[in-house]
């Protein structure tokens, strides 16, 4: 498989896909697929944390049709950002995303 195309794969499904392609050989060995499988690991952790913490602020003090109107806007952007990684990685193109990308080619590197 090209490395475009395992790259695109490792953000199909976030934690599992990214998983996947760090277990598997030769893709393991690959620093752009497992870039791709960190960056896309740590992405998917981001949102489940990001998810997490803003229901318990939001709960508390907000009222409930914000709080809907508000987590609807971070997934539609969190949809996005996972749109133009599929797009641009099947391209060929490498999005270092802030503060999670390079940490992400820190772990491609080792």
């Amino acid at each position: 498989m090209a490395d475009n195309v395992a790259s695109t794969l490792c953000y199909v499904l976030g934690l599992i896909t990214g998983i996947i392609f760090l277990v598997l050989a030769p893709y393991n060995r690959n620093p752009t697929v497992r870039f791709h499988a960190f960056q896309s690991i740590f992405l998917h952790v981001a949102c489940i944390v990001f998810w997490i913490a803003v229901r318990i602020v939001m709960l508390e003090i907000l009222h409930m049709y914000f709080l809907f109107f508000l987590t609807s806007l971070i997934w539609l952007a969190a949809f996005l950002l996972w749109i133009v990684l599929l797009l641009q990685t099947y391209q060929g193109k490498t999005i270092v995303l802030p503060i999670i990308g390079p940490i992400a080619q820190q772990q491609a590197r080792m």
